[in-house]
């Protein structure tokens, strides 16, 4: 398989943290795909990709109140669109991962799910798939 699947994921706030674990699980579904690797890209400069837990929706306000203090709304930027944080944050974050496919499934920690980081929505985002199956 060399296709790229290419998936939309509508964002609702300035910065929030959706869990796209479910969609990406599905992708890999529709396509059959059993055992593997799947690459997940953001192919945007003020969103990015993480794996961590989703279980606890404390985590993930955890998170973005760190990255608040690490990156503060307003400083000295010279970015003239003033979405600075943005690009900073999604830098620190990264934009892709990729995970293990084995037995149709993702192969992800207990606690582990995939996230779309937004840094600067609210937006309509791409969230592109690479997947590499065995034979």
């Amino acid at each position: 398989m060399s296709e790229i699947i290419e998936l939309t994921v509508k964002t609702n706030r300035g910065e929030e943290m959706i869990d796209i674990t479910g969609v990406v699980q599905k992708a890999l579904q529709d396509k059959g795909v059993a055992n593997g690797i799947c690459h997940i890209f953001i192919p945007h400069t003020t969103c990015g990709l993480t794996i961590n837990e989703h279980a606890d929706p404390d985590v993930v306000h955890d998170i973005l109140a760190t990255l608040d203090k690490m990156v503060p709304a307003h400083g000295n930027y010279r970015h003239i669109e003033g979405n600075s944080p943005a690009h900073v944050k999604t830098s620190l974050v990264g934009s892709s991962q990729t995970v293990l496919i084995a037995g149709g499934k993702l192969r992800l920690g207990t606690w582990q799910g995939i996230f779309l980081c937004e840094f600067d929505g609210p937006r309509q985002r791409k969230v592109w798939l690479k997947i590499v199956s065995e034979a």
